[in-house]
């Protein structure tokens, strides 16, 4: 499991897993928008955070139920999200 981590490192770590695993080009994780709507402005389905929210789940051990995933709708959110549960 993660150490303790601030919500900086975790944002900047889900954006890491949103590029590597979304495949998405002309952005890093340095430059990924945490604020950016992952549904209306990337563009990712149900699908796609299922699959982040595996990765998340391996890295962190944080379960991230599927009734949340309509609100997790940014990378803040997400590292929030991860964050009050680590």
């Amino acid at each position: 499991m993660a150490e303790s981590k601030t919500i900086e490192d975790i944002i900047l770590h889900v954006a890491e897993i949103m590029v590597n695993e979304l495949k998405l080009e002309d952005v890093t994780p340095e430059t990924f928008d945490p604020d950016i709507d992952l549904v209306d402005e990337v563009g990712i389905d149900s699908m796609d955070l299922a699959t982040v929210a595996l990765v998340l789940r391996d890295q962190y051990g944080v379960r991230i139920d599927e009734d949340d995933y309509p609100k997790l709708t940014t990378v803040r959110l997400i590292a929030q999200y991860i964050h009050d549960r680590i």
